[in-house]
């Protein structure tokens, strides 16, 4: 990310004068090169703030009667950690995108880079962010360091004090979740492409094996058959799925006899590596490298249809109600629903300025749902659904390529320099 510190004199004008500028409403216009911090004119002709959002109906329709619909069951996202969802069905929601188109969250979007070094001379008075977050509704609870390159998954399995983080570091790390003390590490051998937990059962993904450890007996498996790094995985119909780098979505199932996993089924269609797995209506949905998604039967395994209006990696999938989220490098995020043959279509496109690596909803402190999504100028946006309301902003030194959903409001993000424990504020109460 760009950390331009960019601390020049800001200075405390609005304008030139009519005089000097005949045009009034040119004066009402944001000097292009004052927002990118590189503005030389003084007396500028043109404001040096942001305008003010607009009044009126306009500004409300936030809390209109089209307000984000709450939660179906305890989150309404389905995702590796959160995999159950609702079934689709052909309610299309017209809504996407069109409530508060007006409700940006406004100001200098770029870290202080003097504060970042801990010596910026500003203070409060520094235009640019003295902080790794834009917004009010969250606070960061804690930063946890330990990993020397970039974390790629995030796990809390059920019923544990622990969390595990996994990163191309080549190692794994377990996390005391009531005092954050490192509690050990375990060298793989390979980097890992994804990490999720089902249970008991945390599943990590290296170079051409599948590692399975049962955290309540210590037991320890490795799945064979995967060819090249395993990139994601999901879990669905009693069923462990990995996404690989061949292009094959391999399945396992438990067996209680053997007390193993054993090969289930192997799923071939698409021509380069399955990068993003999720699960939801009884199918299992896959994106690629090669720009598709493919729907799969959960009860044949057979796929159902090819979806191709992505035109680059489609790095990540979400369910959500009736919804299939999809985000690519493409700089897009697409919202697919059935139609009534019970195939998929597009029915909201929401666009970015950058590249997308990973999709995660969970409600906020008024349960209502939110979407985060990472990009890769290593930041993430925070949506409100399905209005897609910017809610605020996460910021990073490098690449957020995790972000896992915790119980009591809890969320953590995973980039190279560690992972960050964040906290949705608590709802204020209305009069």
């Amino acid at each position: 990310m760009d950390l331009d510190g960019g601390n020049r004199r800001v200075f405390n004008r609005l304008g030139g004068s009519s005089a000097a500028s005949p045009d009034s409403s040119k004066n009402q216009k944001v000097c292009y090169h004052w927002r990118a911090g590189k503005c030389s004119r003084f007396p500028c002709p043109f404001l040096h703030r942001e305008l003010p959002h607009p009044s009126g109906p306009a500004a409300a329709t936030s809390n209109g009667s089209g307000a984000p619909k709450r939660f179906a069951d305890d989150s309404g996202f389905s995702g590796p950690a959160l995999r159950r969802g609702p079934n689709f069905n052909n309610n299309h929601n017209n809504s996407w995108g069109r409530m508060g188109a007006n409700k940006v969250v406004r100001k200098t979007e770029k870290v202080c880079n003097y504060w970042v070094q801990g010596n910026c001379s500003y203070g409060d008075k520094c235009r640019f962010l003295h902080s790794w977050s834009l917004g009010e509704c969250f606070t960061l609870l804690n930063h946890l360091d330990g990993h020397q390159k970039v974390v790629t998954g995030i796990a809390l399995p059920a019923g544990m004090d622990k969390l595990y983080t996994g990163s191309k570091d080549e190692t794994v790390r377990a996390w005391d979740t009531n005092t954050g003390q490192c509690m050990g590490v375990i060298n793989l051998g390979g980097e890992v492409g994804c990490m999720i937990s089902e249970g008991p059962w945390l599943f990590v993904g290296i170079p051409n094996v599948v590692k399975a450890w049962n955290t309540q007996t210590n037991q320890e498996l490795s799945l064979s058959g995967p060819v090249g790094q395993v990139y994601t995985m999901v879990v669905g119909n009693d069923l462990l799925f990995a996404g690989t780098q061949d292009g094959t979505i391999l399945a396992w199932k438990f067996n209680a006899v053997t007390n193993n996993f054993e090969p289930a089924a192997s799923l071939k269609g698409h021509t380069l590596a399955v990068v993003s797995l999720v699960v939801g209506a009884n199918r299992l949905y896959s994106g690629s490298m090669d720009h598709s998604i493919k729907a799969w039967s959960l009860e044949t395994l057979q796929c159902l249809q090819t979806l191709t209006e992505h035109t680059s990696v489609v790095m990540s999938l979400l369910c959500w109600e009736q919804f299939l989220l999809s985000c690519s490098l493409d700089q897009t995020i697409k919202v697919w629903v059935a139609t009534e043959s019970g195939n998929l279509e597009v029915t909201y496109t929401h666009k970015e300025e950058h590249g997308l690596l990973n999709l995660r909803g969970m409600p906020d402190s008024e349960s209502k749902p939110v979407l985060m999504c990472s990009c890769n100028d290593n930041s993430v946006r925070l949506y409100d659904l399905p209005s897609f309301s910017e809610k605020g902003k996460i910021f990073a030194k490098q690449e957020i390529r995790a972000i896992e959903v915790g119980p009591g409001g809890l969320f953590f993000t995973g980039d190279g320099t560690g992972f960050i424990v964040w906290k949705w504020a608590e709802a204020v109460p209305k009069p």
